[in-house]
């Protein structure tokens, strides 16, 4: 009886690509989740970080950092995220996380109408004194809720994204249901040749204020694990 013969070829094909994948320089892109508290925008993160969730997460105080690496054709991009609370108390913090940002998710909660209205304010923060060129993605979480309890309708949220030029997208973080695409989204959008023209091609580092995240409380997070989520898109974690 003959035995499959293997390919080597494809096996070659296949080393190939994880030695370029393992030597491309990661291009590292400062990311900011803002909203309302309680809207889940830690739920997001983790569930995009790590693939897990936590049905009672505590509250975020000041701002939590998160790391991931996303492999977008040819390109290893870094995000390097700064989840920020969202109660009142902590608002005057946040120009310092958004700052030299290249990207930001904006969260609402689908069930809370008053959550949209947070998010419009933060988006028009964000236009006013953040990055000219600053890619926001707003998105809607909780779309496990959406059958029992939607409180805004999916063509509200997207009728404004379009007038003020957001990414737009439903989500939800207990079931991971579009979580990658929003990021996967987001890293299409990014300006990457721009972005390493205007750091000679190094891919610097994006702390709190610009100027480098190495320190305490950094959380490196990289080795997303296997999982529904990160066989979504082309972007690879």
């Amino acid at each position: 009886m003959s035995t499959p013969s293997a390919q080597p070829g494809g096996a070659a094909a296949a080393a190939a690509g994880a030695v370029d994948a393992a030597t491309l320089k990661p291009i590292q892109v400062k990311l900011v989740l803002l909203g309302e508290a309680a809207v889940g925008k830690s739920s997001l993160v983790l569930r995009f970080v790590n693939n897990e969730f936590q049905e009672n997460k505590e509250p975020t105080i000041g701002a939590a950092f998160l790391t991931q690496k996303c492999k977008l054709d040819d390109k290893i991009i870094k995000f390097e995220i700064w989840d920020t609370a969202g109660q009142e108390r902590f608002h005057s913090l946040a120009p310092m996380y958004y700052r030299n940002a290249q990207a930001a998710v904006v969260v609402y909660d689908i069930t809370k109408p008053a959550s949209l209205d947070k998010a419009k304010s933060w988006v028009k923060e964000l236009q006013r004194q953040a990055n000219p060129n600053i890619v926001i993605a707003l998105v809607g979480n909780k779309l496990d809720l959406a059958a029992t309890s939607r409180g805004v309708p999916a063509e509200e949220a997207s009728a404004y994204a379009a007038e003020a030029g957001l990414l737009c997208a439903e989500a939800s973080a207990k079931t991971g249901d579009n979580v990658m695409d929003v990021f996967t989204e987001i890293a299409k959008k990014i300006p990457l040749e721009q972005l390493l023209a205007a750091r000679g091609g190094r891919g610097g580092a994006s702390g709190a204020g610009g100027s480098g995240a190495a320190g305490t409380g950094r959380v490196d997070l990289n080795a997303g694990p296997g999982g529904r989520n990160t066989q979504q898109g082309p972007c690879a974690c």
